[in-house]
């Protein structure tokens, strides 16, 4: 059984992730919650699928599971910024031969990163430059 709370190469599927950003975002939740956030966002899914899904990823010790209500709350396991990291390396990995800066100049390259980004990523850049 996968264990992606310790495991920084853990990767979601689509559908996983999706589930997981209604909970980093609302926290614990039912299965009823989700589906509706979930539908919010995209084509209507069918509930049984949700909860299928929500099933899947607690036996593969990806959401937690309270079940000392009578409504099960689910939850999170991983950390939303260790997937995220996780996803954004493989990414850059696949698609820019593992080069950070491959990747930020096709994203300043495409003359839609207003002035207020701009500065953002001079003050980061700054900051991250001093000793």
């Amino acid at each position: 059984m996968q264990q992606p709370d310790q495991s920084a190469q853990y990767t979601p599927t689509k559908t996983e992730f999706d589930v997981l950003q209604v909970l980093w975002q609302y926290g614990p939740s039912t299965v009823r919650f989700v589906h509706d956030k979930l539908n919010e966002h995209k084509e209507e899914v069918v509930y049984t699928s949700t909860l299928k899904l929500m099933q899947v990823m607690k036996e593969k010790g990806i959401l937690n599971r309270d079940e000392s209500n009578m409504r099960h709350l689910y939850s999170a396991v991983p950390q939303e910024e260790q997937v995220k990291r996780t996803m954004l390396s493989r990414f850059v990995d696949s698609m820019y031969k593992g080069s950070p800066s491959s990747l930020v100049l096709a994203l300043l390259g495409d003359d839609q990163t207003s002035a207020e980004e701009l500065r953002k990523i001079k003050g980061l850049i700054n900051t991250m430059q001093k000793p």
